[in-house]
């Protein structure tokens, strides 16, 4: 028996922290912003831009999980599962923005330095923004592998490199404050740039291998081929398994051979219960077998359990 609760409360939890991200977002920008006005740091201020992506990209990612679980429809047949890899894109393309916008600041700041102001406010209100989104990076990146959610797990992951870096910036701060050298407020800056551009292309490189409907891995490959042959008893041979996922869902088929004077009764019965065996392992999986004859088997007939060609 398919647990559908189970799927529309996973559903509901994804959209609600979705939502959620956007007035996070929201609130931690407006605490960066007012650490960079006090400080006037550059590396602040780049640790600010990076929290307008931030709001962008949860936007994009509530869009994109409404209408990823809209249910199919003519024109989309297969569903709308896809839509949060777009989602993902398009938060890749941000972060290499905001990285360009801030090496257009630290050029400017290079050639002028100035000495910060208030850095020792300005570093604790940055603090706290930072442990607002350590806390909810977690939780996304969390629930992102629960319920199998690009979108959020592409959120929590930039969320969580923001994190990093106002770690790093806090820590370049402090020690440029102590120091007087006023050249390592730009430098932190680039710093945080360069590692924000490598995180876009993380983002963007994995979207487009979800997109590109990539395979399972080789552990879930072996624990599909393990429920298949433990509940596929009547069957002669399983073989041309194929899977694949795209987005929370994952799709499987394979040939199932029976014998050839099985009615057709008998091999739905055993197709039903392969089917009910898998989505009770796998919640968001689509399952379609190809019934055939003997005459199609791949291996010899007679092992005891179901085997794999």
């Amino acid at each position: 028996m398919i647990d559908t609760r189970s799927a529309v409360n996973g559903e509901t939890t994804v959209r609600r922290l979705a939502f959620w991200s956007i007035f996070i977002g929201i609130a931690v920008l407006g605490l960066k912003y007012i650490a960079y006005h006090v400080t006037g740091s550059v590396a602040l201020y780049s640790d600010a831009l990076e929290s307008i992506v931030n709001v962008v990209a949860a936007l994009a990612a509530f869009w994109a999980i409404l209408v990823s679980h809209k249910p199919a429809d003519q024109n989309h047949p297969y569903g709308h599962h896809k839509a949060e890899y777009f989602s993902a894109v398009i938060e890749g393309v941000l972060i290499i923005l905001a990285a360009l916008l801030i090496l257009r600041e630290v050029w400017m700041a290079w050639e002028t330095p100035k000495t910060l102001d208030e850095p020792w406010l300005g570093l604790a209100i940055n603090g706290g923004a930072s442990m607002i989104n350590a806390v909810w990076a977690t939780l996304l990146l969390r629930s992102g592998r629960k319920h199998r959610s690009p979108a959020l797990l592409a959120d929590g992951k930039h969320i969580m490199t923001d994190v990093v870096t106002s770690l790093g910036v806090f820590a370049g701060l402090v020690g440029a404050v102590l120091t007087g050298w006023t050249i390592l407020d730009p430098l932190l800056a680039m710093i945080v740039a360069v590692n924000i551009l490598w995180q876009g292309w993380g983002v963007i490189s994995n979207s487009v291998q979800g997109l590109m409907d990539g395979g399972v891995t080789t552990d879930e490959t072996m624990r599909i081929r393990d429920v298949i042959s433990a509940n596929a008893g009547g069957a002669l041979e399983v073989h041309d398994l194929k899977a694949r996922v795209a987005g929370r869902m994952t799709f499987i088929e394979f040939h199932l051979v029976v014998e050839a004077s099985m009615s057709v009764g008998d091999a739905h019965i055993i197709c039903d219960r392969i089917e009910n065996a898998l989505m009770q392992h796998i919640p968001d999986a689509s399952v379609v077998i190809h019934v055939e004859p003997e005459d199609e088997a791949k291996l010899p007939i007679g092992t005891a359990a179901v085997p794999f060609a």
